[in-house]
C-alpha cells in the first residue's frame, strides 16, 4: 500500500501579518495510521522542502499524542523536512492520495492545476482521495470526465462555515470551504463543531475538522483493504 500525503506550501494567513500552513494533527494522526496498516508513505507539497505549519496547531491546547509523537520522530520529521515537489510525482505510483488541511490550502493548492489533475486522475483510475477539514476546498476547480464539478451530487463536508466564525478567519480566508462545495452541487453536511464527522461517497472520503483527520485516515484505508 503507497499513500501520497499532500501538503501546503502556502504559509501567509491572508493580509493579517499572521502565519499560517498545515494543521499538525491532520498529517500526525493519519500519518501513523497508515503506518500501522503497513503502508509506505510520501509527502509532497508545491514546491517540495519543508512545508510551514500552521503555528497554532502547535499551541498547547492543540497537541495530542500523536503530535507530540510526530515531533519525536526522527524518520518522520526527516520527510517533513523533504518533501517532494508535488509536480514530480504521478497519480499512478501510489494507491491513495490524502490531503491534510490548515488555512493554506485555500490560497495554493485550491488553484494548483497540477493538483487538481493529481485528483481527477486518481479518482478516475479508480483510486480513493481523502481530505480533512479545509482541504475539501481543494476540490474547487476539480471536474468529471464530463466536465461537471467533481463534488456535483456527492455527499461531501469540510470546515464549517460555524466553525471558521468561531476562530474569526471567515473575512480572511479567500472562500468559505462549506460554502463553495455548496455552489458546486456538493451535498454538504456537518455536525457539531470541533466534532469527528467523515463521509465517503464512491472513492471520495471527506472530513470536516482536526478531530476528523484520523476517523478519514480509517476509512481510507478500509477502503484500500476492501
Amino acid at each position: 500500500m503507497k499513500v501520497l500525503i499532500v501538503l501546503t506550501s502556502h504559509d501567509e494567513l491572508g493580509n493579517t501579518g499572521l502565519k499560517t500552513g498545515f494543521w499538525l494533527e491532520e498529517l500526525a494522526a493519519p500519518y501513523y495510521r497508515f503506518r500501522e496498516a503497513g503502508a509506505q508513505i510520501v509527502l509532497a507539497s508545491p514546491k517540495g522542502g519543508q512545508p510551514p505549519l500552521d503555528p497554532k496547531s502547535n499551541e498547547p491546547d492543540f497537541q495530542t499524542d500523536d503530535t507530540r509523537r510526530f515531533e519525536a520522530d526522527p524518520e518522520a520529521t526527516e520527510a517533513l523536512a523533504n518533501t517532494v515537489r508535488l509536480d514530480s510525482v504521478s497519480a499512478g505510483d501510489f494507491d491513495a492520495v490524502f490531503y491534510p488541511g490548515g488555512h493554506g490550502p485555500l490560497w495554493d493548492l485550491a488553484e494548483d492545476t497540477v493538483s487538481v489533475r493529481l485528483i481527477e486522475s486518481t479518482l478516475r483510475s479508480g483510486k480513493p482521495v481523502a481530505l480533512v477539514c479545509h482541504a475539501p476546498g481543494v476540490l474547487r476547480h476539480t471536474v468529471n470526465e464530463d466536465g461537471t464539478p467533481l463534488v456535483s451530487g456527492k455527499k461531501v463536508t469540510g470546515f464549517a462555515n460555524s466553525e471558521e466564525e468561531a476562530v474569526q478567519l471567515t473575512d480572511v480566508v479567500p472562500f468559505l470551504v462549506e460554502d463553495e462545495l455548496t455552489k458546486l452541487g456538493g451535498v454538504y453536511s456537518q455536525t457539531g463543531d470541533w466534532q469527528p464527522y467523515v463521509l465517503q461517497d464512491g472513492l471520495l472520503i471527506t472530513g470536516q475538522n482536526p478531530a476528523s483527520s484520523a476517523p478519514a485516515a480509517d476509512a481510507l484505508i478500509e477502503l484500500l483493504n476492501n
